[in-house]
């Protein structure tokens, strides 16, 4: 076997028989327990069943081959239905599928301009605001299967033995999902819960309890390519494109998290540019062959890792399974009850929480605990994306405040000359605290400002060195300037050169607010990945 098959698939050494089985047996895994997964999110988008399938096979396929982590799932997600839900309800499936187009496109661009390393600006207080909000969001976006008409959210709530049967039921696909893998991991928790809870409907004698087929039918056959049918007009673009811009930060946000947090489980890293590439290419291909589009899926690729699946064979083992089943056994989708997808949905809910935030939210600062919360509420009251941003944007002007309280200096004399050692950095939230060390009244003529400990770090930072050399060149005295790096005494305009002397001796050079353009090894991208 060729090193460069070796090294395409993601595998560290050569494959033997065992290692194959093991991809194969795992992508199998992945496949069964994806069936019901992207149904379920395919009834919370409101479209048929079989859309949000062909999403789950496509995305999974092209994002398994060409992805930036071998080994990590994708396919339809809940973070995306629960957006999708308004525009399928607003205006037809048709123009989904043109969002959809529309999404993989911005995400394509993302990849073009490398624009996934910005993950790693992500906070861990955001993070785990993410997966709170996103499990809470999944939570709510259920509760319209415990409704008479689970398609219209207007519709009354069951009542009676119609809810009776339906929280028993829910609470018996949980319990087979919790206590299955005490016994055996041989089968996927997920698809035993929903056969177990099917055959009790069907052979059971229970009667009114909403099935699949009730909702969408499911008719099984290849998906085919389908320009969408929508009006080629600016109105419809006013439309999707606040959509796609949404669903391309949110399918790319929980894919390089997904990313992140599989990298650490395998202690290998991928690369975000070009999963950016893999996602946007799934989704321009998806939205023209009638799927809802997707993202990587952190449940599903736990699964896979933790069944032994670490190379591409194993996620393009799962698509292929997964068509297999869309071909031969959509009649059985149809009889799945809903109530078994609401018990499935449940336990995701409840693995997607980070529970051990509830604890260590008691023990972080402050700060960071209204990021947390800021970030969780904002996910429930607007969307993943916004929350993100919003949670980046507050985390990043928390550490700027805090950066900027640590300006200071040690002060003292030599001979006649006094002499301000900084310590801290000198940007445009330090500024004030910068000039409250200085007074021109001290009685001393010569002053020496030393910046071996501290760091210039913007023009600001340019702009206030300018403005205390003009004040002390008013007042008289004489200003020195010492292990300011070369960088900085280039960008001190002429004026502060002449009224300040500036010494030569300098620190190992630092940029002032420049992009870091060094040399990375072969194979590894800007994000850190290969």
């Amino acid at each position: 076997m060729s090193s460069k098959f070796i090294q395409f698939i993601g595998a560290t050494e050569a494959l033997t028989a065992s290692k194959i089985k093991t991809e194969i047996l795992s992508g199998l895994t992945v496949a069964l327990a994806l069936v019901p997964e992207a149904v379920a999110f395919a009834i919370v988008a409101t479209v048929d069943p079989l859309v949000g399938l062909y999403a789950a096979f496509i995305v999974g396929l092209i994002t398994a081959v060409f992805g930036g982590r071998p080994g990590m799932i994708s396919g339809a997600t809940g973070a995306l239905a629960v957006v999708m839900v308004s525009l399928v309800v607003g205006h037809g499936v048709e123009y989904l599928f043109a969002t959809v187009v529309l999404m993989g496109i911005f995400q394509l661009l993302a990849g073009v301009l490398h624009l996934g390393k910005f993950i790693r600006m992500v906070p861990h207080p955001v993070m785990l605001g993410f997966v709170n909000g996103l499990a809470i969001v999944i939570f709510l976006a259920q509760l319209n299967q415990f409704k008479v008409n689970p398609s219209d959210s207007g519709s009354d709530w069951l009542s009676g033995n119609a809810m009776l049967i339906m929280l028993g039921l829910v609470w018996l696909t949980m319990v087979i999902m919790v206590v299955l893998p005490r016994f055996t991991k041989a089968v996927p928790a997920p698809l035993v819960a929903i056969l177990a809870v099917s055959l009790l409907v069907i052979f059971g004698g229970i009667e009114n309890v909403s099935t699949v087929g009730d909702v969408a039918s499911v008719a099984g056959g290849l998906p085919e390519f389908h320009i969408p049918m929508v009006p080629f007009e600016f109105e419809t673009l006013t439309i999707i494109l606040p959509y796609a811009l949404i669903l391309s930060a949110i399918g790319l946000i929980e894919s390089l998290l997904t990313l992140n947090l599989v990298n650490d489980i395998l202690e290998k890293r991928g690369g975000a540019s070009k999963e950016c590439l893999a996602q946007g290419a799934s989704n321009l291909v998806t939205g023209f062959f009638g799927g809802m589009g997707g993202c990587a899926m952190i449940g599903q690729s736990m699964i896979n890792v933790k069944s032994g699946g670490s190379t591409r064979i194993s996620g393009i083992a799962a698509a292929v399974f997964l068509l297999i089943i869309i071909l031969f056994a959509s009649g059985l989708i149809e009889q799945i009850p809903l109530a078994a997808l609401v018990g499935v949905m449940f336990m995701v809910v409840i693995g997607t929480f980070a529970w051990n935030s509830l604890k260590t939210i008691r023990t972080m600062k402050l700060a960071d605990a209204m990021v947390l919360v800021l970030v969780t509420v904002v996910t429930v009251w607007q969307d993943l994306a916004i929350a993100v941003i919003v949670g980046v944007i507050v985390s990043a002007l928390v550490f700027a405040w805090e950066a900027a309280k640590r300006m200071g200096a040690k002060i003292y004399d030599e001979d006649e000359t006094r002499i301000y050692k900084l310590k801290g950095v000198l940007f445009f939230g330090s500024i004030e605290s910068f000039n409250e060390l200085f007074n021109l009244e001290d009685g001393h003529d010569d002053v020496v400002i030393d910046f071996i400990d501290s760091r210039v770090r913007d023009h600001s930072g340019i702009e206030a060195i300018e403005a205390l050399a003009a004040k002390y060149h008013v007042a008289g005295k004489t200003l020195h300037l010492r292990h300011l790096s070369s960088d900085c005494r280039n960008l001190l305009n002429k004026s502060a050169r002449q009224m300040v002397e500036v010494s030569k001796i300098e620190d190992p050079s630092y940029k002032v607010a420049a992009d870091y353009k060094g040399h990375f090894p072969d194979g590894v991208d800007e994000a850190g990945g290969h």
